[in-house]
């Protein structure tokens, strides 16, 4: 069974940087795709990146493409989420998920973090 944490959130001001780690245990992340999903107040849970188990496909949700870079350390066990020209509709709950492949879609996804805070104020 795998178990992810994810690190990293907090409070930034308006054009910061956050990165985000999601770190397994119990596992390797050697074969699994990995996502990062974010949820804000009042909405549901939606895609923001995933990349193939390899690292050689990326996905990105068009609010994010050109600010957010989705990687994975296979030796580390490992995937990141890097955050740059952040807005204030960036605010939510942000959740790493690991599954057989780079999918945007909840079912896809076999084990799921706790979520971690990011909070960008104006």
């Amino acid at each position: 069974q795998v178990k992810l944490v994810e690190s990293g959130g907090g409070l930034v001001q308006a054009g910061g940087s956050l990165r985000l780690s999601c770190a397994a245990s119990g596992g390797t992340l050697d074969r699994y795709g990995m996502g990062w999903f974010r949820q804000a107040p009042g909405t549901g849970r939606v895609i923001v990146a995933a990349i193939a188990w390899n690292g050689r496909t990326t996905h990105y949700a068009d609010s994010v493409k050109g600010r957010f870079i989705i990687s994975k350390d296979n030796a580390k066990s490992t995937a990141y989420l890097q955050m740059s020209s952040l807005k204030p509709e960036d605010t939510a709950v942000y959740y790493c998920a690991a599954g057989r492949k780079a999918a945007s879609t909840e079912p896809e996804y076999d084990y799921w973090g706790q979520g971690t805070q990011v909070t960008v104020s104006s």
